[in-house]
C-alpha cells in the first residue's frame, strides 16, 4: 500500500490526473472503473482542461464502480457527473462507455451489468479483470455502494448487487469485492477534514476499522494507492 499526500484537493486532482494519463499511455487499451463524488469530480475537470488532446481516448473503456438507481438525467446520477464534467468534453467512442442503467430494475441491471463485466474486460484468472479501480471513502467509512450495515455484500459471488443507502433507502448498484480486488490498481481519491478518523482506523487498522467496507480493499496484486489532501491525512 501507498500513500500520496498533497497540499489540498486541487494538487490531488492534479497529481492523480498526470497519474492517469502515464498509466493510460503505457497501455495498448485500458479498462477503468470509475467513482462518484466530489474529489472525482475535480478530476474530471482537470482532465477535461489539461487532457483532452494529451490522452488518447479512443483506448480507454470507462466502467462504474457503482451508481444510484435513478435515470441518467438525474442530478444524482453518477454517470451524469462524469458526462457533464468529462465525456461531453473528450473525444471517446460511445461504445466505450460502459453505464449502469440506473433507471432500469435493479435486481436485473445488477445482472445485466455483470454481463456488460465479462464481456468486455479482459479475463485473468477465470474472472473479468480491471487495470484501474477509482474508489471514493465516506465519512461512514463505505466505499463503492457497499455501506457498513450492508458489508456483508462485499464477499457477494455476484460481479455486482444491489444495496440500500442506511439513511435515504434509496437503491444502488454496486460492483461488489471480489472484482474489486481482482483489479490490477485500486486508488483511493479521498480529501476533507471529516475523512481524516475514518482514513486513519483503515490505514492503521486501528479502532472499528474492520467494520469498514474502505478496509476490505486489499487488491490481490498489492497495488493500492491512497491520493490524499493533508486534511484527510492530517491524522496519519
Amino acid at each position: 500500500m501507498e500513500t500520496r499526500i498533497f497540499e489540498n484537493k486541487e494538487t490531488v486532482a492534479k497529481s492523480f490526473s498526470a497519474y492517469l494519463s502515464d498509466l493510460i499511455s503505457s497501455k495498448p487499451e485500458i479498462h477503468i472503473a470509475l467513482s462518484g463524488g466530489s474529489t472525482p469530480k475535480i478530476v474530471f475537470d482537470e482532465l477535461a482542461a489539461e487532457y483532452v488532446d494529451k490522452i488518447d481516448w479512443k483506448k480507454v473503456h470507462f466502467y462504474w464502480g457503482d451508481e444510484r438507481c435513478v435515470a441518467p438525467s438525474d442530478s444524482e446520477s453518477n454517470f451524469k457527473m462524469t458526462q457533464d464534467h468529462l465525456l461531453s468534453k473528450i473525444q471517446i467512442p460511445a461504445e466505450n462507455v460502459h453505464r449502469i442503467q440506473g433507471e432500469n430494475d435493479p435486481v436485473q441491471e445488477a445482472k445485466r451489468y455483470s454481463q456488460v463485466l465479462e464481456k468486455q474486460l479482459p479475463s485473468q484468472n477465470g474472472m473479468p479483470h480491471f487495470d484501474l479501480v477509482i474508489l471514493g471513502m465516506g465519512d461512514d467509512g463505505h466505499t463503492a455502494s457497499i455501506f457498513p450495515d450492508s458489508i456483508d455484500q462485499w464477499e457477494a459471488k455476484d460481479l455486482c448487487v444491489t444495496v440500500a443507502h442506511p439513511v435515504s433507502g434509496q437503491i444502488r448498484v454496486s460492483l461488489s469485492g471480489g472484482i474489486i480486488n481482482h483489479a490490477e490498481t485500486v486508488a483511493f481519491l479521498v480529501t476533507g477534514k471529516s475523512k481524516a478518523e475514518k482514513v486513519r482506523e483503515v490505514i492503521q487498522k486501528d479502532g472499528n476499522f474492520d467494520s469498514y467496507p474502505a478496509s476490505l480493499v486489499k487488491p490481490e496484486s498489492g497495488n493500492l494507492i491512497w491520493f490524499l489532501d493533508q486534511e484527510g491525512a492530517s491524522l496519519l
